[in-house]
């Protein structure tokens, strides 16, 4: 169901069940962890995930869940949550595509991503009203961050479902794109980021973390832009950066 390959520096992680729309189980979620961490162990310098089929991940597989024993903590707190923090700890630029359905965790798996780009028929938001259920997967975060809390609770009480047009017109995602385009635009995007000075990405991932998190305001995050680029001073990517401007010639960056 979880797939890893790596070429050229690059991870892809495929969510490969199409059948049940790459709906999430336990097992499923372990297997995704597994993938990042032997991801991250092989030093790959971007990441790319994305779903087979006709949806991206439609949430957890809730097929055959008795609702008298559902571990519903087991599930979110010990295998969602970890395997989020994960995804947004990777140290390396990540990127997903996203076709059809991303729901519950599978809207999760995008707010955990740096980079998100969506079909444009794609469909994003919170089924659960239907379900007698509350919006989980960071997905309170996400709407009200970026759509206010009036719009976040018309969706929650509605069940309406974002098109990924209207998605990144909100300013939830990074682009939307023809459906047919989205996987090679992807690849482009993470392709690149693979051939970055990728310390100096990073430095920018974790300060946008800091911000996106309330721990660095203005004054903050200027001070650890500064400590940030004293300390990129002593990488090779830097000095090749440099150099290769005033040679005018393309950088040849090798992530250290």
């Amino acid at each position: 169901m979880i797939e890893l390959s790596i070429d050229d520096g690059v991870g892809r992680v495929t969510l490969n069940a199409p059948e049940r729309l790459n709906a999430l189980g336990p097992d499923d979620l372990r297997a995704l962890d597994t993938a990042y961490a032997e991801a991250e162990a092989a030093g790959v310098r971007a990441l790319v995930l994305r779903g087979e089929g006709r949806s991206f991940c439609a949430g957890r597989d809730i097929a055959g869940v008795d609702t008298t024993t559902d571990d519903v903590s087991g599930y979110l707190d010990g295998l969602v949550t970890p395997l989020l923090r994960r995804m947004s700890a990777f140290p390396a630029p990540t990127f997903a595509a996203a076709q059809g359905a991303s729901l519950g965790v599978g809207l999760g798996l995008l707010l955990a991503t740096d980079v998100v780009y969506v079909a444009e028929n794609a469909k994003v938001g919170s089924p659960f009203a239907a379900l007698g259920a509350a919006l989980d997967s960071g997905g309170h975060w996400l709407l009200v961050s970026r759509l206010g809390p009036h719009r976040a609770l018309d969706l929650i009480y509605s069940g309406r479902l974002l098109s990924g047009t209207e998605a990144v017109a909100g300013g939830l995602f990074s682009r939307a794109l023809p459906a047919d385009t989205l996987r090679e635009a992807v690849e482009a995007a993470a392709t690149s980021a693979a051939t970055g000075a990728t310390q100096a990405f990073l430095a920018s991932k974790r300060i946008v973390a800091g911000l996106r998190d309330g721990t660095l305001g203005l004054w903050d995050s200027m001070a650890a832009e500064n400590a940030a680029q004293a300390a990129l001073r002593d990488t090779a990517d830097y000095r090749e950066g440099f150099t290769a401007f005033q040679e005018k010639r393309r950088p040849r960056f090798t992530g250290r």
